[in-house]
């Protein structure tokens, strides 16, 4: 059959000549794919005979694939389409410079100078004009009143040039987002065969006819019936929303869907369905009509934020149905619609949006009082002082003045907003992830590298992220005897050596294996899971080739696989013997599958009784040993089942995996990468906790993480397997409680044999907590398709790019292309960097608004002029907002950066020592501009620019005091480059090339615009010793910013910090349950509700434990106080702790305050040092109390009840028990908060 279909190929290409059609047309294929479950068997039943018939119809062989040849692929991709998505088209040009045009600031300065434009063309009759009152006579010259019109055209084209310089700027990151995708699209590969190969290729590369292994982790990158398949169990949420698995089997549901995700198990699947007539194209299709939405989201992203931040789940279940393959290019961000809200927006975004509305607000104020000032001073003047009547023929100069003062007023609200923050914002990042994927991050997310700075606790898997993920057997337990190091094939009894090699054959993916190294000498490459690469490599050691047996069994001819998974933590392949009897091989986790073992090979190849006693022995003198080296150990065992019992039930895994016979352990090892130990202590050295989580043995663990040097001696701290972490969790009633986490995870180091829902449960519960003042940011890194909740849950989620399965990336902010933690440590420090960077731009940005403001404002007070004018303002504004953000916010970062500790949420933007430079800056700055303003004629002995008519001529004096501003400013950014108060501001200045061509730049256009600007910029060309001495007043404020540095900032008491971040603990419980519903927490509407939060605090303050009830009365809602009223009564209880939340804290704190928060907590010998755990590896097989029951947890001498929340008290568990044994007898009963009570309704059980 195989032989025929395969010529069948290599002939396509001449039948396809003559009838150029395939044996099934697109439209059949794809109504094919819209049926399920029995009706698509029937209908490839009668269609097509059966799966064999459709890959003939198809011109495909269902064991060798396509022949490959060229012109047999494009000939599929024009008749059945190529495997891509189109992207939706990106946004033109004149579409981005159209939506710059929307900013309110700039359609106000647009209007404005279009009316000063219309009135400039008026003039009134000669004679009338002496009527109209001082300000408006005195333009004698014809030309200079001719030329009204400058200023109103100037403020236009400077509005043109604001508008350009965004849209650019949206251009190029919308590229940037494009470049992203594609380079995402590039990375990710799929394995087909072709021409008998199992080779790797670009998802879109795939065609119809091509025959493709599909493994646990992978997503589905198009639609396909199923020729082959183990244990196949397909997650179909992402289309269906049904969480529940689907078991894929060739009898029942073969249908492969596109965007799915295959949780367990392995199998061959023939594509029918690519691109657009998948069921993802579909609907990608479907969506693609409503372009509506994109208005919408344009709208927001006007706004002040740019960017959006993916809500992390809590299920992975909901995971967005956006495939990484599809090329849905540049909005990354925007199209995650289809994922769920997000609750807050990423740290450094809530501060810059609340202190964008503050500066906002203020500037408004400031520029409605220069308005108003400058109309009640004209009008005071022309009819109060001179006494003029209005004149009809005046009305239009006097409204020339008004509109006039109407500019003034609006240019000074320009300059105070400092719209250039997003902007700074977005480059910062913008380049922070170009430069991170020269450093292996490849960011999804773009506010995830933001993030990352504010990292406190990283959770990092222990097999591949620290270690190198090149395993090998270094040790085996065979025969009764333990080989130190791998034995020669002689010293093992033949039949033993056969019935082993035969197991690691079969019983590993055939996707596994070991090819020849790339270069001469060099290791062989290990391709597929590396644990069973090891144990290839072991065959291979022992001078036998497993491939002779694959060859001689195809995966086809296995009976039965139960695939790895993180439940079983086995696998088992089931072979049919010519004899009509049945083999089964296993292997796995070691302590898990000797459980199941009651037989074991001898040295004389004689299976012998293997009783508990012996399975003790055997942890102690091999198990223990092994692990305490730091090796992963791995039980290979088999058992027969002989024909007179019958076919077993393969369903029922607890029989079937039971009754086994060992032959063997080995001992894996996985060296320690060489630079992790360093990166390591770079982290702690940053002030990052880093935990190892792990599902691996708890000594191998232990032995891993003290090499790396998360565990270092002398240290107070915690490991613990999964099973004990959840028994010490969890209540009597099973539930997670948050208390009983946050006892724990602070000492914390390593969590083995854990499971991915431990993960999760562990991240949720750091996040969650309030235990330490600041709230924990975590990082994880996972690279399995049931890390995804935790990934997700995750402040920031790091996938690995070689290891990790398809749906962990999905699930992930970041990508490490290389799998390693050391590239995690470049991640913090770039997310340090923008945030360093954001602060310098600030730091800059609100001088210049600050003294630009004022100036404007007294001014116009005072002269009744401001003395920058509109276009000289919006140049300021220019070079302040977008050449300074890109100048300030692409500092490379430095080493130094992780030598301090994280900021965490609730650290200001802008710190004390910040707002002394800021102020200091600012009063310089403002002393010399007025000095010059005020008394600058008499100085440079010039003609005073103070009090001109409407359309005089512009003075030398205003263009040095226009020139002397923009001097300083430029080099104040030299200043803003250190924002901790370093000395020397000139530090690594020529590191970066952009900022000294910026700042170059920006001096080479400010002489032009001086020497050639004339009346548009209203500027007069100076001489040399006027420039010189403006220079000289610029390069003060780089001497003055020495002296502000001198001035420790602990004096200066009345100095305060600004933008800061919204705590948490500051939302009361039913505001946090409002707040479930919406969409994003409004930092502005949340400002509106501090009062009543400090009300409530203080209550809670004034309160002593005498009065809870009294507290639990005030300090709640009525509806709570029911609430906990029936579960009080329920309970039968004297509950004290229902109180809320942080009155309930403080009465628990004080009733412990007799015992220490992890007083017996730990067992005495993990508490005191390293060395213990080394000299004592405490390991039992015999767990106190199974958590879910694996597979057979339930042996005859374990008679612990499988019930998780077993109510009998044991004397091994030192955890809670110990606790209520110190507390007196009364409060022993509110120690675990009850059902009703803030703390527990926080807490969703999982």
């Amino acid at each position: 059959m195989a032989n025929n279909s395969y010529s069948g190929v290599k002939n396509s290409m001449v039948e396809a000549n003559h009838d150029g059609e395939f044996g099934c047309t697109l439209n059949e294929l794809r109504a094919l794919m819209e049926l399920r479950g029995a009706e698509a068997i029937g209908k490839i039943g009668d269609s097509y005979e059966d799966t064999q018939g459709l890959c003939h119809r198809l011109k495909t062989s269902p064991t060798d694939g396509l022949s490959g040849q060229p012109g047999d692929i494009e000939k599929r991709k024009t008749v059945f389409g190529e495997n891509v998505i189109p992207p939706k088209k990106a946004k033109t040009f004149l579409q981005l410079v159209w939506e710059a045009l929307q900013d309110v600031t700039l359609i106000i300065l647009e209007v404005a100078a279009i009316v000063s434009l219309g009135l400039s063309f008026y003039r009134p009759p000669d004679a009338e004009r002496e009527h109209c009152g001082r300000a408006a006579g005195g333009a004698e010259d014809e030309n200079e009143s001719e030329a009204g019109w400058i200023e109103g055209a100037a403020i236009l084209l400077s509005v043109i040039c604001v508008v350009l310089v965004t849209a650019f700027n949206d251009w190029s990151k919308e590229k940037q987002f494009r470049g992203l995708q594609s380079r995402i699209e590039q990375e990710q590969k799929f394995t087909v065969v072709r021409a008998g190969q199992v080779i790797q290729i670009p998802v879109a590369e795939i065609v119809v006819g091509d025959v493709a292994q599909v493994k646990y982790g992978d997503l589905l990158p198009t639609d396909g019936v199923l020729i082959q398949g183990n244990d196949l169990k397909i997650d179909e949420s992402s289309l269906t929303g049904e969480s529940d698995l689907v078991k894929k089997t060739q009898q029942k549901d073969p249908m492969l869907l596109s965007g799915t995700h295959v949780m367990e198990g392995s199998g061959k699947m023939l594509v029918t369905a690519v691109g657009v007539n998948s069921q993802t194209g579909i609907i990608f299709t479907l969506l693609g009509t409503s372009e509506d939405d994109d208005e919408d989201e344009e709208e927001k992203k006007k706004e002040k934020e740019e960017k959006k931040k993916q809500r992390k789940t809590q299920d992975g279940a909901a995971m967005e149905m956006q495939p990484l393959n599809s090329d849905e290019g540049g909005d990354a961000e925007e199209k995650k619609k289809t994922g769920p809200p997000k609750k807050e927006k990423s740290v450094l975004q809530g501060k810059l949006t609340k202190l964008a509305v503050q500066i906002g607000k203020a500037g408004l104020v400031m520029s409605a009082i220069t308005v108003l000032i400058l109309v009640v001073l004209f009008v005071v003047d022309t009819f109060w002082i001179q006494n003029l009547p209005w004149v009809k023929d005046c009305t239009p100069i006097y409204i020339q003045f008004f509109v006039k003062f109407f500019i003034i007023g609006v240019t000074v609200l320009v300059v105070a907003v400092p719209e250039g923050l997003p902007l700074a914002v977005t480059i910062s990042l913008a380049y922070s992830v170009k430069k991170m994927m020269k450093d292996n991050n490849l960011v999804r997310h773009l506010d995830a590298c933001e993030t990352m700075g504010n990292a406190t606790a990283i959770c990092s898997d222990k097999t591949g992220t620290l270690t190198m993920n090149r395993m090998t057997v270094v040790q085996a337990f065979i025969a009764e005897k333990h080989y130190k190091k791998v034995p020669e094939p002689e010293n093992i009894p033949a039949s033993i050596l056969d019935i082993l090699i035969l197991g690691i054959a079969v019983n590993c993916a055939y996707t596994t294996k070991i090819m020849s190294p790339e270069k001469e000498g060099g290791l062989p490459r290990q391709v597929g899971n590396k644990t069973e690469c090891a144990l290839l490599g072991f065959s291979t050691d022992l001078k036998r080739d497993y491939q002779a047996i694959r060859n001689e069994i195809p995966e086809e001819k296995l009976h039965k696989v139960y695939t790895f998974n993180s439940v079983r933590k086995s696998m088992s392949t089931v072979l049919k013997l010519a004899d009509g009897s049945y083999r089964m091989f296993s292997k796995g986790a070691s302590e898990i599958l000797l459980k199941k073992c009651y037989k074991i090979l001898t040295a004389n190849g004689e299976a012998k009784v293997f009783r508990p006693r012996d399975r003790d022995d055997m942890v102690k003198k091999v198990i223990e040993p092994m692990a305490s080296e730091g090796l992963r150990t791995i039980c290979l065992a088999y058992r027969d089942f002989p024909v007179s019992e019958g076919e077993p039930d393969w369903d029922n895994e607890n029989d079937i995996l039971s009754g086994l016979t060992c032959l063997s352990v080995v001992g894996i090892e996985d060296p320690v990468r060489p630079e992790v130990p360093d990166a390591i202590k770079q982290c702690q050295r940053a002030g990052i906790t880093v935990r190892m989580v792990t599902g691996d043995n708890i000594n191998t663990a232990r032995a891993i993480a003290s090499k790396c040097g998360i565990l270092l001696p002398g240290d107070d701290f915690i490991c613990l397997e999964g099973k004990e972490f959840n028994r010490r969790i969890r209540n009597e009633k099973g539930e997670i409680e948050q208390e009983r986490i946050d006892k724990i995870w602070p000492k914390l180091r390593v969590l083995a044999r854990s499971s991915p829902t431990d993960k999760h449960t562990l991240v949720k519960g750091i996040i969650d907590s309030t235990v330490i003042e600041q709230r924990q940011v975590v990082a994880v890194t996972g690279d399995g398709t049931n890390d995804g909740p935790a990934l997700k849950k995750a402040d920031v989620g790091f996938a690995m790019g070689i290891a990790g399965t398809d749906v962990a990336k999905e699930a992930s902010d970041i990508i490490l292309t290389d799998d390693n933690f050391s590239s995690i440590v470049k991640a913090v420090m770039w997310g340090r960097n923008v945030y360093d960077s954001i602060s310098k731009f600030l730091q800059f940005q609100l001088t210049v608004n600050v003294v630009a403001v004022i100036v404007a404002f007294t001014g116009a007070c005072i002269t009744q002029d401001s003395p920058l004018k509109a276009v000289q303002m919006l140049w300021v504004n220019l070079i302040m907002d977008t050449f300074a953000s890109l100048a300030l916010a692409t500092e490379p970062p430095t080493e130094a950066l992780l030598l301090r500790k994280p900021y965490g949420r609730n650290k200001p933007l802008i710190s004390r020592t910040m707002m002394k430079n800021i102020l200091g800056q600012g009063v310089f700055q403002l002393i010399i501009i007025f000095t010059l303003l005020f008394a600058g004629e008499k100085i440079f002995d010039i003609d005073s620019g103070r009090n001109t008519p409407l359309h005089a001529p512009p003075s030398e004096h205003y263009t040095i005091v226009f020139n002397t501003f923009v001097l300083m400013q430029l080099f104040n950014e030299i200043n803003a480059r250190k924002i901790h108060g370093e000395r020397n501001v000139f530090e690594g200045i020529f590191n970066n090339l952009i900022f000294c061509s910026i700042v170059f730049g920006t001096f080479i256009i400010q002489i032009v615009i001086v020497q050639f600007g004339g009346k548009p910029f209203s500027c007069v060309a100076l001489s040399i010793d006027q420039w010189l001495w403006c220079t000289f007043l610029g390069f003060g404020s780089l001497l003055w910013g020495q002296v502000i540095s001198t001035i420790p900032t602990s004096r200066l008491k009345f100095l305060k910090s600004a933008g800061h971040g919204t705590q948490k603990e500051e939302i009361p419980d039913e505001e946090l349950d409002e707040l479930e519903d919406n969409e994003e927490i409004d930092h502005a509407e949340r400002e509106l509700r501090r009062g009543q939060i400090l009300w409530f605090r203080g209550l809670n303050r004034i309160q002593t434990q005498m009065d809870v009830v009294s507290a639990f009365q005030s300090g709640t809602s009525f509806q709570g106080a029911l609430r906990r009223q029936a579960s009080n009564s329920s309970q039968q209880q004297h509950d004290v702790t229902n109180v809320s939340s942080p009155t309930h804290i403080r009465v628990v704190n004080a009733f412990r305050s007799s015992v220490s928060l992890y007083e017996g907590m730990e067992k005495p010998e993990s508490r005191s040092s390293i060395h213990n755990f080394m000299n004592h590896p405490e390991f039992r097989i015999e767990d106190s109390e199974p958590h879910i029951p694996l597979i057979d947890d339930t042996d005859a001498e374990d008679d612990a009840p499988t019930k998780r929340n077993s109510a009998s008290p044991r004397n091994n568990n030192n955890a809670v028990e110990s606790i209520n044994h110190l507390l007196p007898e009364g409060p022993k009963s509110g120690t675990p908060s009850a059902p009703g009570s803030p703390l527990h309704s926080l807490e969703t059980s999982l």
